[in-house]
């Protein structure tokens, strides 16, 4: 890998481009987005959505000053909030005393404290590839929720998908991977970095495992 002479975020674009596709086939996303499972699966998704998500954004509490990790942290791309509110429609007022993580679940949330507390470009990796692929293929689940289960158009149900403070996602995704291109840290940390991509998008193919054996469609 010559990190050298290639922007970090293209060399981190290319190396999980087979993740990438992994998980867009995989069997869970592949059966909702097909129409095969129903609001139920799309709820259970949502709930582990936000056990991932709360490990993200407290972890992040700790590294808003770090010079590594803090220039990633933006408020416009915050989804907690986003995330309860679709809980309280989709499971009601009570939806905390219901929710349960996988066990892949928790191994993802695990790991992406264990960055945030000891390693910020660990959790650049783990951000990197949650935050952007929500805000880039994530739309598709957005468009697929409302269509096959009537949420309102980016009304509740489907706000973790809306970012609604993100006026051009285009040019938000082009400024974030400068960020990463400019990112203040040594070749031997960027492949390291780019080793932890693989591994966020590994632990994410995980819970869509998981889902999968939750949600089986009969042949």
């Amino acid at each position: 890998m010559n990190s050298s002479s290639t922007p970090f975020s293209t060399l981190i674009r290319s190396a999980t481009h087979e993740y990438h596709a992994e998980a867009h086939a995989s069997t869970f996303m592949t059966d909702l987005l097909g129409g095969k499972l129903g609001v139920d699966a799309y709820t259970r998704y949502t709930e582990q959505l936000w056990f991932v998500y709360r490990a993200l954004e407290e972890g992040a509490r700790e590294l808003a000053d770090d010079p590594v990790a803090g220039p990633f942290l933006r408020p416009e791309l915050m989804r907690l909030t986003s995330l309860e509110r679709d809980l309280t429609h989709l499971r009601g007022a009570g939806w905390r005393d219901a929710v349960a993580p996988l066990p892949a679940t928790e191994a993802y949330t695990e790991r992406v404290l264990e960055c945030a507390r000891t390693w910020p470009g660990g959790y650049v990796a783990h951000h990197y590839t949650r935050y952007l692929g929500d805000l880039s293929g994530g739309q598709v689940v957005r468009s697929k929720a409302e269509k096959t289960w009537g949420f309102a158009r980016k009304g509740d149900g489907v706000r973790f998908y809306v970012f609604e403070d993100i006026g051009n996602p285009a040019a938000f995704k082009r400024t974030y991977r400068e960020l990463l291109d400019s990112v203040a840290v040594d070749d031997l940390e960027k492949q390291r970095i780019v080793a932890e991509t693989k591994r966020a998008f590994a632990l994410n193919i995980a819970v869509f495992r998981g889902l999968a054996e939750e949600f089986r469609v009969s042949a």
